[in-house]
């Protein structure tokens, strides 16, 4: 189902069995693969690689040339700069314990999120910054740092 109120620029290609909702957007040259939800008001740059089964809750900004993989969920509120590639099964979420809205993490540019990594509700990643995989951020990560654990802690400069 697409919405008949979302924008979808040139040469974007959509695959099946896909949620459209009103108010996306999504930019020229990006490529939406099977089984994907884009909720209310998500809004997608440029030449994006959407994967299949990803799903954003809607209010969701993400940049140019963005790479989400398979199974990744983006929460309500998400942010996620230019030229990151987030791995598959990534997790993001917007509410505290006690069912509070918080707010999505916020991804810098240049990004890197490994496979399974967890981001915790208004977290911010800097640019240029990586997480391991299966790490749990629930701190923010400076920019050019290198992030592993779970909870996720420092590495290393990048």
């Amino acid at each position: 189902m697409i919405s008949k109120y979302a924008k979808i620029g040139k040469n974007v290609e959509i695959g099946n069995y896909i949620v459209i909702e009103d108010g996306v957007e999504i930019g020229d040259g990006t490529v939406i693969k099977n089984y994907v939800e884009l909720r209310k008001n998500t809004i997608i740059g440029k030449n994006c690689y959407i994967d299949s089964r990803v799903s954003t809750s809607g209010e969701c900004k993400i940049g140019d040339n963005v790479t989400l993989r398979y199974d990744t969920i983006i929460a309500r509120g998400c942010e996620i700069g230019d030229n990151t590639y987030v791995c598959p099964r990534v997790m993001t979420n917007n509410l505290d314990s006690g069912k509070e809205s918080i707010g999505g993490a916020k991804i810098g540019k240049n990004c890197f999120i490994g496979t399974n990594s967890v981001l915790h509700h208004g977290i911010t990643i800097g640019d240029n910054s990586v997480t391991g995989s299966m790490a749990f951020v629930n701190k923010n990560i400076p920019f050019n740092e290198i992030w592993l654990g779970s909870p996720a802690k420092f590495f290393k400069k990048k």
